[in-house]
């Protein structure tokens, strides 16, 4: 990582993810990235820390979050992970439920990418 990259680690609440998501927010505005492209990556971002925090730990409780962005020559790669168990989706949820969807549409590429210690996902923006 160099200076101009982005990293936090927090302890992932809903509340907490606000904070979090506005300093994503400042640091996407000094990319190279158009406003446009700056809120999908930013929107992208927030949907995988909401779905950490909201299914990768026990209702309410939290957990370990980490988030770091590093803008490259011809990209821009966010990777949000977490240490929480992952969860299959519920097949009848018709209301909810579109979160991975949204990130690969607002992004250029994603990957998820499930293991014992939690779920890591990685966005990738075109410069």
């Amino acid at each position: 990582m160099t200076d101009a990259d982005f990293h936090a680690r927090i302890w992932a609440t809903a509340q907490r993810l606000i904070g979090l998501r506005q300093s994503l927010a400042r640091w996407a505005a000094e990319t190279p990235l158009s406003e446009d492209r700056q809120e999908d990556l930013v929107l992208a971002a927030y949907e995988a820390m909401a779905n950490s925090a909201e299914h990768a730990y026990p209702a309410g409780q939290g957990g370990p979050l980490e988030i770091t962005a590093v803008c490259a020559a011809d990209e821009l790669r966010v990777t949000v992970a977490d240490e929480g168990r992952w969860k299959t989706p519920d097949p009848g949820e018709t209301v909810r439920g579109r979160g991975r969807a949204m990130i690969g549409f607002l992004s250029d590429a994603s990957d998820v990418e499930h293991r014992d210690g939690g779920t890591t996902v990685t966005m990738r923006f075109q410069r």
